[in-house]
């Protein structure tokens, strides 16, 4: 059951887990709402646990041009 974490705006995937076991309050699941839940973390149907968060191009983007927040999709 890997655990992958993959950018929630451009897909490029950031991290994985592949570890059998994870303490997901090690992970900091823990400290997210519901909603974040439902929004950040998904079970795909080969097992998969995937976690949408934000890489780091698209993190400076954001910074560059803060107005990108305003959107549900900034790259094309």
């Amino acid at each position: 059951m890997p655990i992958v974490y993959k950018c929630r705006h451009c897909g490029q995937e950031i991290g994985k887990l592949d570890q059998q076991m994870v303490d997901t309050s090690m992970l900091g699941w823990d400290q997210l709402s519901s909603e974040d839940k439902r929004d950040m973390i998904s079970y795909e149907p080969n097992g998969d646990i995937q976690i949408k968060s934000i890489c780091e191009s698209c993190e400076a983007s954001l910074g560059s041009h803060p107005h990108y927040h305003e959107l549900d999709y900034f790259i094309q």
